[in-house]
């Protein structure tokens, strides 16, 4: 299969080196499209992970494109590389907010896949969702999953409109995850202790609670309940949190989240 990345930026680079070091693709089978005046030209060049050109009439000889441009960098994009393309070919954008719709009347094409990965994926941790057009095969289906699987899990969501939903949470959700260690780390110093200790027993804690959960069958109730003993400290921090209403600002924040997704894709 012939790999055509449109895009060298962070997610971009992300895809090319996540297909070649994992060996489910060779670099002679890699392209990546970049703008002939952009200074990242040179720097992917010296990555030596696959062809880099500027000339977008390559599109055409690939199998599979990767739009991996900014939303905004679409409108222009799409006046490029039309002309190119071939009803044939399978599209994957991870463009936040552009629809299977935009990109299928767009670009004049039917096979196109529309995912949403995160942050983590720069060093295969990541979560990436996606969906696509009914005329995506499932051989073609399984072909691009298993290139996104190189940095991280899949998830096949069926609807759309779900997208938006996973922008919220795990699109989104590297930030709040950095928020909570953050306040974590402050509280910790108010407390007395030093800033690279707080950082230390924050981190680790996050890392171990995480290890425990992914490697046992309990919820986080469950999880809870055998550290919250009765009137004892933790118990009191979960009452605290209880009365201040926590759960229910961070599910204001994700529908928050959800709510901009929703408007960017309708933008």
């Amino acid at each position: 299969m012939k790999i055509l990345i449109v895009g060298g930026g962070n997610m971009g680079l992300t895809f090319a080196r996540a297909f070649v070091n994992s060996h489910v693709v060779v670099p002679h089978q890699l392209t990546i499209l970049e703008r002939a005046e952009s200074d990242r030209v040179e720097m992917l060049k010296e990555q030596n992970i696959g062809h880099i050109v500027t000339d977008p009439s390559l599109v055409k000889e690939a199998d599979l494109i990767i739009l991996a441009v900014k939303p905004q960098d679409f409108e222009a994009l799409q006046h490029v590389i039309k002309q190119h393309v071939d009803k044939d070919q399978v599209f994957l954008s991870i463009m936040a907010g552009i629809k299977l719709e935009s990109i299928v009347k767009d670009l004049g094409v039917t096979k196109v896949i529309r995912a949403m990965p995160n942050l983590p994926s720069q060093i295969g941790m990541g979560m990436t969702a996606y969906t696509c057009t009914e005329e995506v095969s499932r051989f073609e289906q399984g072909a691009v999953q298993n290139l996104l699987a190189t940095t991280g899990k899949t998830l096949n969501v069926g609807k759309e409109e779900l997208i938006d939903s996973v922008t919220a949470v795990s699109g989104s959700g590297p930030a709040y995850v950095f928020y909570f260690i953050e306040a974590m780390i402050q509280a910790a110093v108010s407390t007395g202790i030093s800033h690279p200790e707080a950082t230390l027993l924050v981190v680790q804690t996050f890392k171990g609670s995480l290890s425990l959960f992914q490697q046992n069958s309990l919820s986080c109730q469950e999880w809870i309940s055998k550290v919250a003993s009765r009137g004892g400290t933790t118990e009191a921090a979960i009452l605290s949190f209880n009365e201040h209403n926590l759960n229910a600002i961070i599910k204001s924040g994700i529908h928050a989240a959800l709510s901009r997704a929703v408007e960017l894709g309708d933008e």
